[in-house]
């Protein structure tokens, strides 16, 4: 039997180990990272190379050991038609009748006017990126299904699923289409724009910061996201239409102030939602203040629970340094307890906190700070910092935006360490914060 220290806070701090999968490219990866109902770790490493796509792998807690599933290009049909690579997976994996959902996305990108931009001066005579894919690995048999190409040649940045009824729903990148696809009919429609010209806009004028989550209503089958302006959308496929819920925006003084059409940051935009059963109601964590809200389709309603960035966080007022906020966010095995990868500032011997930069023209980190392990039990309404988390040298590990936990409950996710001279992001393992006993 498994109990745990309900509120006691762990004084010192949490060791990480670092887990080489043999993929020496293995660049920031952003979700990617699930757990599955046969207890193993799936994952994707990304790639930044014209010549190398990102790579899928799967990690088996039981026997400590790591296989390497696929190359994306060639899940995709792609590998030797000199296109773009399929550099990323930017999604979580979604369970359903035995099979792995997922998408993959563009991993090199093109700087113009200070702006990240699907590559068009391309070397070697290489194709321009033929889009994104829906995809799908059975358990069983470790097979791949290709499923459909997203319009475009745009990427997939945003992705759910409903397992119920079979329907996956995708958000492009850079414009920001509304895609939607039916896994039973095999048939894929494309809803438009949601925000501005998305990504691709212009500063100032029609850019817009994308929705990096959605969430499925399971009791009806609608999706919803959010928009950097601070509006909530749904869409049912049998109405066919995406519209504006009334009465309900993410506009809370407490996230702070932006300017949607700017870049670097997420505007009003939520995160990471999660659908929580017991109560009918998703709950959610605003990037950059750290606030954990929970909001209620039914009420068209929402309400602030608590502040669940790290602890040296809310005594110092500060948001995360990585300006979009993070991506680790998750319920854990016991279907209550929400665990959460965030930032926690740094102090020098003298007191003084590290300061990075004010402002940054892109999603990324301003400047170094800590990682913590938060966990929110949501039935008790417990906050527990569970303390900074370094790796067996003292390193940090840096650009963590994904999570997923065993059914020990211990923590994965991606993330940066050196290795053999090499900054690379991998996965990486904390161990479980809660007491265990028999």
């Amino acid at each position: 039997m498994t109990t745990r220290s309900a509120g006691k806070k762990n004084t010192g701090h949490l060791t990480a180990v670092t887990y080489y999968s043999g993929f020496d490219l293995a660049h920031d990866t952003y979700n990617a990272l699930s757990s599955a109902s046969d207890g193993r770790i799936y994952y994707v490493l990304s790639s930044e190379s014209w010549d190398e796509a990102g790579r899928m792998y799967v990690y088996d807690p039981g026997d400590d050991r790591i296989e390497f599933l696929a190359d994306l290009d060639e899940i995709c049909g792609e590998k030797g038609t000199n296109t773009v690579t399929q550099g990323k997976s930017h999604v979580n994996f979604y369970e359903r009748k035995g099979k792995l959902y997922f998408s993959t996305h563009v991993g090199v990108y093109e700087t113009i006017d200070g702006m990240d931009r699907l590559p068009v001066n391309i070397p070697g005579g290489r194709k321009p990126y033929p889009g994104g894919h829906f995809l799908s690995y059975d358990l069983a048999s470790g097979e791949f299904e290709d499923l459909a190409i997203m319009p475009d040649g745009e990427g997939v940045v945003t992705m759910t699923m409903d397992r119920k009824r079979g329907h996956i729903y995708g958000i492009s990148w850079p414009t920001g289409a509304f895609i939607h696809y039916d896994t039973e009919a095999g048939r894929m429609n494309n809803l438009g724009l949601t925000a501005g010209r998305g990504e691709a806009g212009t500063p100032g004028d029609d850019f817009r910061s994308l929705c990096r989550s959605m969430f499925v209503d399971p009791r009806t089958g609608s999706v919803y996201y959010s928009t950097s302006e601070g509006e909530i959308f749904t869409y049912h496929p049998e109405r066919g239409s995406i519209e504006k819920v009334r009465d309900a925006d993410l506009r809370l003084d407490y996230f702070g102030s932006y300017d949607p059409s700017m870049p670097g940051s997420m505007g009003y935009n939520w995160r990471r939602m999660l659908w929580y059963e017991p109560e009918g109601v998703a709950y959610g964590v605003h990037g950059n203040s750290g606030y954990l809200f929970r909001f209620n389709p039914k009420t068209r309603s929402v309400e602030l629970v608590e502040r669940i960035t790290s602890e040296p966080s809310r005594k110092s007022g500060m948001y995360d340094q990585f300006s979009y906020g993070y991506l680790g966010f998750e319920l854990g095995p016991d279907g209550d307890t929400l665990y959460y990868l965030t930032g926690g500032p740094i102090y020098t011997e003298e007191g003084k906190r590290v300061k990075g930069a004010d402002q940054i023209a892109k999603g990324g980190a301003k400047g170094l700070e800590n990682l913590h392990l938060v966990t929110f039990n949501i039935p008790e309404r417990t906050y527990i910092d569970h303390g900074p988390i370094f790796y067996e040298d003292g390193g940090r590990p840096t650009y963590v935006n994904s999570i997923a936990i065993d059914r020990d409950e211990n923590v994965y996710t991606l993330a940066r360490y050196d290795h053999g001279g090499t900054v690379i992001q991998d996965l990486v393992k904390i161990p479980g914060p809660f007491v265990t006993g028999e």
